[in-house]
């Protein structure tokens, strides 16, 4: 628990904080604030009519809420969900980056900005859409690579948000974008294969909703749509920049929707929205043909559009822009920043005559009280509101070129994991942004940017620094591996192709698994052997979804190089090595390490037992040669598991963990290697259950030449080591049923070799 406290502890100090701000929130406002489009929803509430400007997916919601409680009830689950979108944000960002700071400041927004308070307490449908969004996102992004399922599920989730808020299907673009690009599989046929099939399922969980959804909408109108909301909204944008001069002059339709105010002069996007277009009996003079008020909406807006694109898209690109002003003030002609802001007074909204009368008979109806301001709290949430407590414009603005400039691979991040959901999160959030200006400018559509451009700024920066995890999406432990050849196996080996050719190796591949290696691999190379006995040596090293220039630097000491797109663990490069020296004429597979701990001069003596014919699988031990060790922990574990793997097998074992070793080729390729951390032992044991004759000979092992070890020292590790021996023995043993008997050959021992023995 101390562990805990102490790892978490920003985290913890900000959710006290944002509990805290909830708690007076709900407290200075009672029962909750109701909005203009409140009333909009509880008119629907027994018809669930699909026709109305909003579409139902708040709706059917709010209903659900009322039905176990009234506005208060209703408020609560709002901050409720506030909370668990910040916690959820946290965690998504602590599968990629083990930065606990960074995790904290994507919660932060959620949890510490006033208008996000503000719109929960709100009845309305904001907190709701910004849940699905991320829900979607905790579905792409939390488990590695996304599979068909997972896609399809998160598809269902946008098109849940698209009945919250239509803003949501501008989403489906960087989604798309992301599933094409997410795990590299666009580099190979065989991974387009995989492409289509995610998108085809991410296609059927959005369309099969909205479709179901428009098919009922068409039961009531007559008509296929998704909201009551058509050519008001893209009328109100284009009114307000019309230049009437410039429409057909002989076309009377469509010069009575010209505002009749100056250009200069003109109202707000929302005026003509909603207070014109929508009010019923407008236009107040008769239409002069057939075309309905609709019809000469979409073909006013249409014609502004092609008169004016400069004009239209300056407009939106203004708007948009907004966004990232410092202070929120209100602008001209835009919504009233007022309106998400706390007040002193409780906010009674103009919905038409007797407005307070109907809030009152509102809060009445549900919560048995009058709407209320507790004027001490209200006064100090409004303090802080305008004191600064909300998320910065600028630091949105950074965070969205954090994100853009880790997607496109900008430092470090050119080889990182994290450049697809750095782009989707990013991506989202100033689609979303852009979206919503290409309507009007208003702060309450910068909300659904807290959830997403913090995210896709940490992951950017984790990106382009280094700072991700070695294995982004598993918390730690990394999931098993699918068999060869995966996704990421398709794209390295495809990679690898392009810039070799089909030239053979040597007959003698020393296969080396690395990963953020530059500074130690180099004096590892310089020192390969160029040959053992008669056969040449050819050295293949695999990068392992590096973020630094290990590639380089082993390209320019002579190694072939294989560049996995993505980072799985040791296991997961060895096995991609095996597999590409078998394919590429290997007869005999050495494997050591990248730092330097073994000792390239002994390889002769490695290799000798597989040249003479005498042994299939050679392995060093330290315990036979010379070992140095950087902890106690690790002197006892090498003991410890060298008698577990004897008792497992039968077998007389000394070290199961030893990196120096040589093997056929094609033995390499025939046992199952599915662990992507804890691969030694799994190989060992693998090739042990196949009858294969393995040898043990002393061999000598350093201290790393360069930086720290990446296996742990810790008990945790240990467990996980024995998890993936005993696992290992039981599908190889007592599943498939190995040959735990086989002859095990004795070392290989020289007069000055007598050293420790097991």
């Amino acid at each position: 628990m101390t562990g805990f406290l102490r790892r978490h502890w920003l985290l913890l100090l900000l959710l006290a904080g944002g509990i805290t701000l909830r708690v007076l929130t709900w407290l200075a406002y009672q029962p909750a604030l109701l909005y203009i489009d409140t009333f909009r929803y509880l008119d629907n509430l027994e018809a669930l009519r699909p026709t109305d400007l909003n579409p139902l997916g708040y709706t059917v919601v709010l209903k659900g809420l009322l039905s176990l409680g009234g506005f208060g009830f209703v408020a609560a689950v709002q901050h409720v969900v506030g909370v668990l979108i910040a916690l959820t944000l946290y965690s998504l960002t602590l599968r990629y980056t083990s930065r606990t700071w960074l995790a904290a400041i994507v919660a932060a927004p959620v949890l510490l900005d006033a208008y996000q308070l503000q719109i929960e307490e709100n009845v309305m449908s904001e907190v709701w859409f910004q849940a699905l969004l991320v829900g979607a996102l905790w579905l792409l992004l939390s488990r590695g690579e996304p599979k068909w399922w997972r896609v399809a599920l998160a598809a269902v989730l946008v098109a849940a948000a698209v009945l919250t808020r239509t803003i949501g299907i501008t989403v489906v673009l960087p989604m798309a974008v992301y599933l094409v690009l997410a795990g590299g599989a666009w580099r190979t046929r065989a991974g387009w294969k995989r492409i289509g099939v995610r998108i085809l399922a991410g296609a059927l969980g959005f369309v099969i909703p909205l479709v179901a959804y428009a098919a009922y909408f068409h039961s009531q109108a007559g008509r296929w749509g998704l909201t009551g909301a058509q050519g008001n909204v893209l009328y109100g944008r284009t009114a307000a920049i019309a230049d009437c001069s410039q429409l057909p002059a002989g076309d009377a339709g469509l010069l009575i929707f010209c505002p009749p105010e100056p250009l200069d002069e003109r109202l707000s996007i929302d005026y003509y929205t909603h207070f014109r277009y929508g009010d019923p009996n407008w236009p107040y003079v008769p239409l002069p043909d057939d075309r309905t008020k609709q019809e000469l909406a979409d073909e006013f807006a249409w014609t502004v559009i092609r008169n004016q694109p400069v004009d239209f898209v300056t407009a939106i690109l203004h708007d948009f822009s907004k966004n990232f002003a410092p202070v929120k003030t209100t602008a001209p002609n835009d919504v009233p920043v007022e309106r998400w802001q706390f007040q002193t007074i409780y906010p009674y909204h103009d919905i038409g005559a007797e407005s307070v009368q109907i809030y009152n008979a509102t809060t009445l109806a549900y919560d048995g009280v009058l709407p209320s301001v507790n004027v001490e709290l209200a006064s100090f949430l409004r303090e802080y509101q305008l004191g600064g407590g909300y998320t910065w414009g600028p630091v949105l603005a950074l965070a969205g070129v954090l994100g853009l400039l880790g997607a496109l691979g900008v430092g470090k991040a050119r080889r990182s994991g994290l450049r697809a959901a750095a782009f989707l999160a990013t991506g989202s959030g100033l689609i979303i942004l852009l979206g919503s200006a290409a309507f009007e400018f208003s702060w309450r559509y910068q909300l659904p940017a807290l959830v997403l451009l913090p995210l896709g700024g940490v992951l950017g920066l984790a990106a382009m620094f280094g700072l991700a995890k070695r294995d982004p999406g598993t918390g730690g432990r990394r999931p098993k591996m699918a068999d060869y050849p995966d996704e990421v196996d398709d794209g390295a080996v495809a990679d690898f192709r392009a810039r070799y050719g089909d030239a053979p190796l040597t007959p003698l591949v020393v296969v080396i698994a690395a990963y953020n290696e530059a500074k130690g691999i180099g004096p590892v190379l310089r020192n390969m052997p160029t040959h053992c006995g008669d056969l040449p040596v050819s050295t293949l090293v695999v990068v392992d979804g590096a973020t630094d220039n290990t590639a380089e630097v082993a390209e320019d000491n002579g190694a072939y190089v294989c560049v996995a797109p993505r980072n799985r663990g040791q296991g997961g490069a060895l096995r991609l090595g095996y597999h590409l020296a078998a394919e590429y004429g290997a007869k005999y597979i050495v494997t050591t390490d990248a730092d330097g701990q073994y000792d390239n001069a002994e390889m002769p003596m490695l290799v000798k037992p597989l040249l003479d014919g005498t042994a299939d699988f050679v392995t060093g031990s330290r315990r036979l040669g010379t070992g140095q060790y950087d902890s106690k922990v690790r002197w006892l574990g090498v003991r410890v598991f060298a008698v577990l793997a004897s008792i497992l097998t039968m077998r007389k074992i000394t070290d199961t963990s030893f990196g120096f070793r040589a093997m056929s080729a094609e033995l390499a390729r025939s046992v199952t290697l599915r662990e992507p951390q804890y691969q030694s032992s799994e190989l060992l044991l693998g090739v042990m259950a196949r009858g294969a004759r393995v040898l043990e000979v002393p061999m000598t092992m350093h201290l790393r030449n360069n930086g720290q070890s990446k296996k742990g020292r810790s008990l945790k590790y240990g467990a996980n080591y024995a998890r993936v021996m005993t696992g290992t023995w039981l599908r190889e043993y007592v599943l498939r049923g190995g040959k735990r008997r086989a002859a095990l050959p004795q070392p290989v021992r020289t007069p000055t070799d007598a050293r420790e023995t097991a």
